[in-house]
C-alpha cells in the first residue's frame, strides 16, 4: 500500500498504536479512573508537550477532539458587536464559513474574503488595505486543504499586530507538516488536529490562546475542570487555557497524542518539512510531465498537499482506480473550500497529500499507475 492521503489522516507510528492499545487494555483490566491516576503526570504532561512543540505557554493550551471543537471555541467565544469586520481568505475551510454564517445572523458582522492574485498567492497588500477602525478579527487557514498553498502568516501577524486585530489561525493541515512557532506568527488564537501530519491517534486536537486574550473568550461549555469555587451565588472560571475544555475525554488518546509529539520533535520539525518539501516537488515535476494531467496547485510556496486533475477522467474515477492498485488518496470538493473552488472554476479535484516517510520508488511507482490509468 502506499498512502498518499496524509492531509486526511496519516499513518501513526507504532510508539503511538502501542501506547494508546496498552493504556486501553490496562484500562479495562484494573479500571478507568484507576488507570488514570496511574498516568497523570503523563497525561498531563501533554500541555506542555504541545506547548513546547509551538513555542507557546503551558497555562495557553486547551485539549480538544478535533480542530473543529477547538476553533469554533475560539471562534464563537468571542464578542462581536454590530459593524464588526472580520477579514478572511479564499482558502478557508467549510467549518470555518459556516461559524462565520452564523456569526453574520447573530449580529451585523461583515466579512471580508481577499482573493488570490494572478498568480495564486495571498496579497498582504490588499489585507493591509482592507484594514479599517472597524476591522476587529484576521480568521486564516495556514495551508489550504485543497489548494496546496501555505499562507504568509508571519507577515499577515504582523499586520495584526500593527493594528491590534485579533488574529485566529486554523493549522489543522501544518501542525506535523510546517514548524510552527505562535510568538513569530503573533497569533492569538491557533487550532490543530492530532490526526493528519501529527501522526498522531484520531480524536485528538488542540487550541492555543495567547494568555493576554483570553479573557476576552467566553468558554462555550463548562464543568468542573473549567469552573470552581461554584454555588448557586456562581463560579470562579479557570485562570488558564483549560478553562475552554471539559473534563471527560479519552485518556488513551492524550497519551497518543503525546506520543506522537515527541516522536516528531525526536526528528525535528524542520527536517520533516524539508523532507515533505523535496518529495512533494518531485510528484508536482513529474504530475506536469504526463500528458492529460493538469496540476492544480497555485502559489509561490506549496505544501504536501498535491491537487491535480484529469481531462479524461473524473477525480473519482483516478481515486477508485488508484484504490485498486494499493494506492490512497482523496477527492477535494468544492464543498471543502468553496470561495477557493468557485473562484478557480473546479468541482473536485485528486488529493495526494505527501509526508516524511513516503519515498521517491512511491512516487515513481504513482506515476506509473496514473499513466496506466490514462491510457
Amino acid at each position: 500500500m502506499i498512502h498518499f492521503n496524509n492531509a486526511g489522516a496519516s499513518l501513526p507510528p507504532d510508539i503511538v498504536v502501542d501506547t494508546v492499545i496498552d493504556y486501553l487494555k490496562e484500562e479495562a483490566q484494573k479500571g478507568g479512573y484507576e488507570t488514570e491516576a496511574k498516568y497523570l503526570d503523563r497525561i498531563n504532561a501533554v500541555y506542555g508537550k504541545i506547548a513546547g512543540f509551538i513555542n507557546a505557554e503551558t497555562e495557553e493550551i486547551a485539549l480538544f477532539e478535533n480542530a473543529s471543537a477547538a476553533w469554533g471555541t475560539a471562534f464563537k467565544g468571542l464578542q462581536f458587536e454590530d459593524g464588526d469586520e472580520i477579514i478572511i481568505s479564499e482558502m478557508e475551510y467549510v467549518t470555518n464559513l459556516i461559524g462565520l454564517v452564523d456569526a453574520q445572523k447573530a449580529a451585523q458582522i461583515k466579512v471580508t474574503v481577499i482573493p488570490n492574485d494572478e498568480n495564486g498567492d495571498f496579497s498582504l497588500k490588499l489585507l493591509e488595505e482592507s484594514i479599517n477602525a472597524k476591522t476587529k478579527l484576521f480568521i486564516f487557514t495556514h495551508v489550504s486543504s485543497s489548494g496546496g498553498s501555505i499562507l504568509p502568516v508571519e507577515a499577515i501577524g504582523e499586520l495584526a499586530e500593527k493594528h491590534d486585530i485579533l488574529y485566529l489561525l486554523d493549522a489543522c493541515q501544518s501542525a506535523g507538516q510546517i514548524p510552527l512557532d505562535v510568538k513569530k506568527i503573533k497569533c492569538d488564537m491557533l487550532s490543530a488536529t492530532g490526526r493528519k501530519y501529527l501522526r498522531a491517534p484520531r480524536g485528538t486536537g488542540f487550541l492555543f490562546v495567547k494568555k493576554a486574550v483570553q479573557d476576552k473568550i467566553r468558554p462555550a461549555l463548562k464543568d468542573f475542570l473549567s469552573a470552581g469555587n461554584v454555588s448557586l451565588d456562581g463560579y470562579t472560571l479557570r485562570e488558564d487555557a483549560r478553562r475552554y475544555e471539559l473534563y471527560e475525554k479519552n485518556r488513551a488518546l492524550t497519551l497518543g497524542l503525546v506520543a506522537a509529539i515527541d516522536y516528531a520533535s525526536s526528528i525535528g520539525m524542520e527536517r520533516i518539512w524539508q523532507r515533505i518539501e523535496s518529495l512533494s516537488r518531485l510528484l508536482r515535476a513529474k504530475l506536469v510531465a504526463i500528458t492529460g494531467i493538469t496540476l492544480r496547485d497555485h502559489g509561490l510556496q506549496l505544501s504536501g498537499i498535491v491537487t491535480f486533475s484529469a481531462d479524461s477522467l473524473s477525480s473519482a474515477d483516478i481515486k477508485t482506480r488508484l484504490t485498486q492498485q494499493g494506492i490512497n488518496v482523496s477527492i477535494g470538493v468544492q464543498q471543502a473550500t468553496p470561495i477557493y473552488m468557485e473562484n478557480t472554476g473546479q468541482e473536485s479535484l485528486v488529493r495526494a497529500s505527501i509526508h516524511y516517510y513516503n519515498t521517491e520508488g512511491e512516487i515513481n511507482l504513482f506515476i506509473q499507475v496514473i499513466s496506466d490509468i490514462l491510457r
